[in-house]
């Protein structure tokens, strides 16, 4: 019984993992479906417009002291990367550029606290896991980062970033870095997420919504108060906090 409950997990295991690879060469087919087809549109402009340019009745094409202005550098930056899928643009090309972000879509911009915080403040994270994330979520992240599980705020963040998105075209970016960046298995930032959650994300990513990983959220939230909201009450980052505001 223990064998075949073991080989059944380890299926699943591997269903979840297969999903997931399948849908990443989704996204890459139609990123390359994508390149051809406007490669293929400016292939036809330029013959278009060779024939238009082709002199009549055979003669030769008087030459013209006009030229036409060449294309600034920008308009040819943006020509080279419109095309880019959300894999590509995390890796580093041949010639040596790298492009990680299109400069518009940023991901985890909610704003933290800058300024030190009260008395009441720091005593009311120790009475409430919900306050804590409400106004000492930067404090919460350095105590994250010292146990190496800072990954779980900032996906959390780039969570509720999405969720007040409302153009289209932004919350499919987004959602697709947020998958690479803390849901791709091949990610060094890889938040633990379960099999079931896992699904429910490969599913909802067809059709990407500011509510795409609703559940993913819910699920890092919940295992942040119960495993590292506890050991965060009891560390010195916290104690040292309230010594100095009493």
């Amino acid at each position: 019984m223990v064998m075949l409950s073991d080989c059944i997990a380890r299926l699943v295991t591997l269903c979840w993992r297969m999903s997931e690879v399948m849908l990443v060469l989704r996204s890459y087919r139609m990123s390359a479906a994508t390149v051809l087809h406007r490669q293929s549109s400016g292939s036809t402009d330029n013959d278009v417009r060779m024939r238009n340019n082709r002199p009549v009745g055979g003669g030769q094409q008087p030459t013209s002291t006009a030229e036409s202005p060449p294309s600034s550098p920008g308009q040819s930056a943006e020509r080279t990367t419109r095309g880019c899928c959300f894999c590509c643009l995390a890796m580093k090309s041949n010639n040596g550029n790298q492009e990680q972000r299109p400069k518009d879509t940023k991901l985890g911009t909610i704003p933290e606290k800058d300024d030190p915080p009260t008395i009441e403040e720091v005593k009311s994270w120790g009475e409430s896991f919900d306050k804590l994330m409400k106004s000492g979520r930067k404090v919460f992240r350095e105590f994250l980062r010292s146990e190496y599980s800072e990954e779980n705020m900032l996906f959390w963040q780039a969570c509720e970033d999405l969720k007040q998105e409302q153009n289209p075209e932004l919350v499919e970016e987004k959602a697709r870095l947020i998958y690479e960046d803390y849901i791709s298995i091949l990610s060094p930032k890889e938040v633990s997420l379960d099999s079931r959650v896992r699904e429910v994300i490969n599913r909802n990513m067809v059709d990407p919504t500011p509510h795409t990983f609703d559940e993913a959220q819910l699920q890092i939230y919940t295992l942040m108060h119960r495993d590292s909201y506890p050991r965060f009450l009891n560390s010195q980052i916290y104690k040292r906090l309230v010594q100095q505001t009493s």
